[in-house]
């Protein structure tokens, strides 16, 4: 009689290598540009939504005056806390880093611009 053991274990013998293995490891110097590529690009967009979400009045604390306000700063402070969280979030494999490389390089200038062109 064949049990589920001896299904398993003759699944096991002949299963393949770790999946992990086959993929490259990424260099340091890439990892560190990534990193900071990412990190740059989000706390720019960080930055700009919260400039954008800010209340058109003159403080913070009328924003309650006009429902578009409170809504935009609401939504704003979303956003701002999920981009937050996701700064500290590293990517899991070789692959996430090199798009941030490349993602990166357009991001930042762009979002420094848009930025600036805002403020």
């Amino acid at each position: 009689m064949i049990t589920l053991t001896m299904i398993t274990a003759r699944r096991s013998q002949g299963s393949a290598p770790d999946v992990q293995s086959r993929h490259p490891e990424i260099s340091a110097p890439l990892r560190i540009t990534a990193i900071v590529l990412r990190s740059l690009a989000i706390a720019v967009l960080l930055v700009l939504t919260w400039r954008v979400s800010s209340p058109q009045s003159e403080t913070i604390w009328t924003a309650y005056e006009t429902p578009g306000d409170l809504v935009r700063l609401l939504l704003g402070a979303g956003v701002c806390l999920w981009l937050l969280v996701h700064l500290f979030m590293l990517p899991k494999d070789a692959a996430a880093y090199r798009t941030w490389l490349y993602l990166g390089v357009i991001v930042v200038p762009l979002g420094l611009i848009l930025t600036i062109a805002i403020w």
